[in-house]
């Protein structure tokens, strides 16, 4: 297994898929990458000699991976916070930040249902029953 920028790579995978495997790397910037470093995409892992392991990872230092990667965006999502932008608010509230509609859908973002209006006539009479009795006391 080649260990590049943190991430273990498996043997049996090619090269342009392994890649995509690390975060921060995408189809269009691994064959860009693979192009400019004049590898083979279709060679595997297992394939790859030490010197071409560490011209990928020299090659990979110009762009943001893995925890470098995490790193600028959770800043950025602070920066937002911090101004008080829109998307910011969005982001403290743990809502939908691009415009997506919340009255019905974004039930990963806004969590379980829970009913507000809607009660059956035995929990309401229980309720009430109960709130009486405290009453009296």
């Amino acid at each position: 297994m080649a260990r590049i920028a943190g991430v273990e790579l498996q043997n049996s995978w090619k090269v342009d898929y392994a890649l995509t495997r690390i975060r921060g790397l995408g189809w269009p910037l691994v064959r860009k990458l693979v192009g400019k470093l004049r590898l083979d995409p279709k060679k595997r892992v297992s394939d790859l000699t030490p010197g071409e392991i560490a011209k990928i990872s020299s090659g990979l230092e110009n762009y943001p991976t893995e925890g470098e990667l995490a790193r600028i965006v959770k800043g950025n999502i602070q920066r937002l916070q911090t101004i008080g932008s829109y998307r910011g608010m969005r982001h403290s509230k743990n809502l939908p930040v691009r415009g997506q509609r919340t009255k019905t859908n974004a039930r990963t973002k806004r969590g379980k249902r829970k009913t507000v209006g809607a009660f059956k006539k035995e929990a309401l009479a229980r309720m009430q029953t109960g709130k009486t009795g405290e009453e009296k006391k």
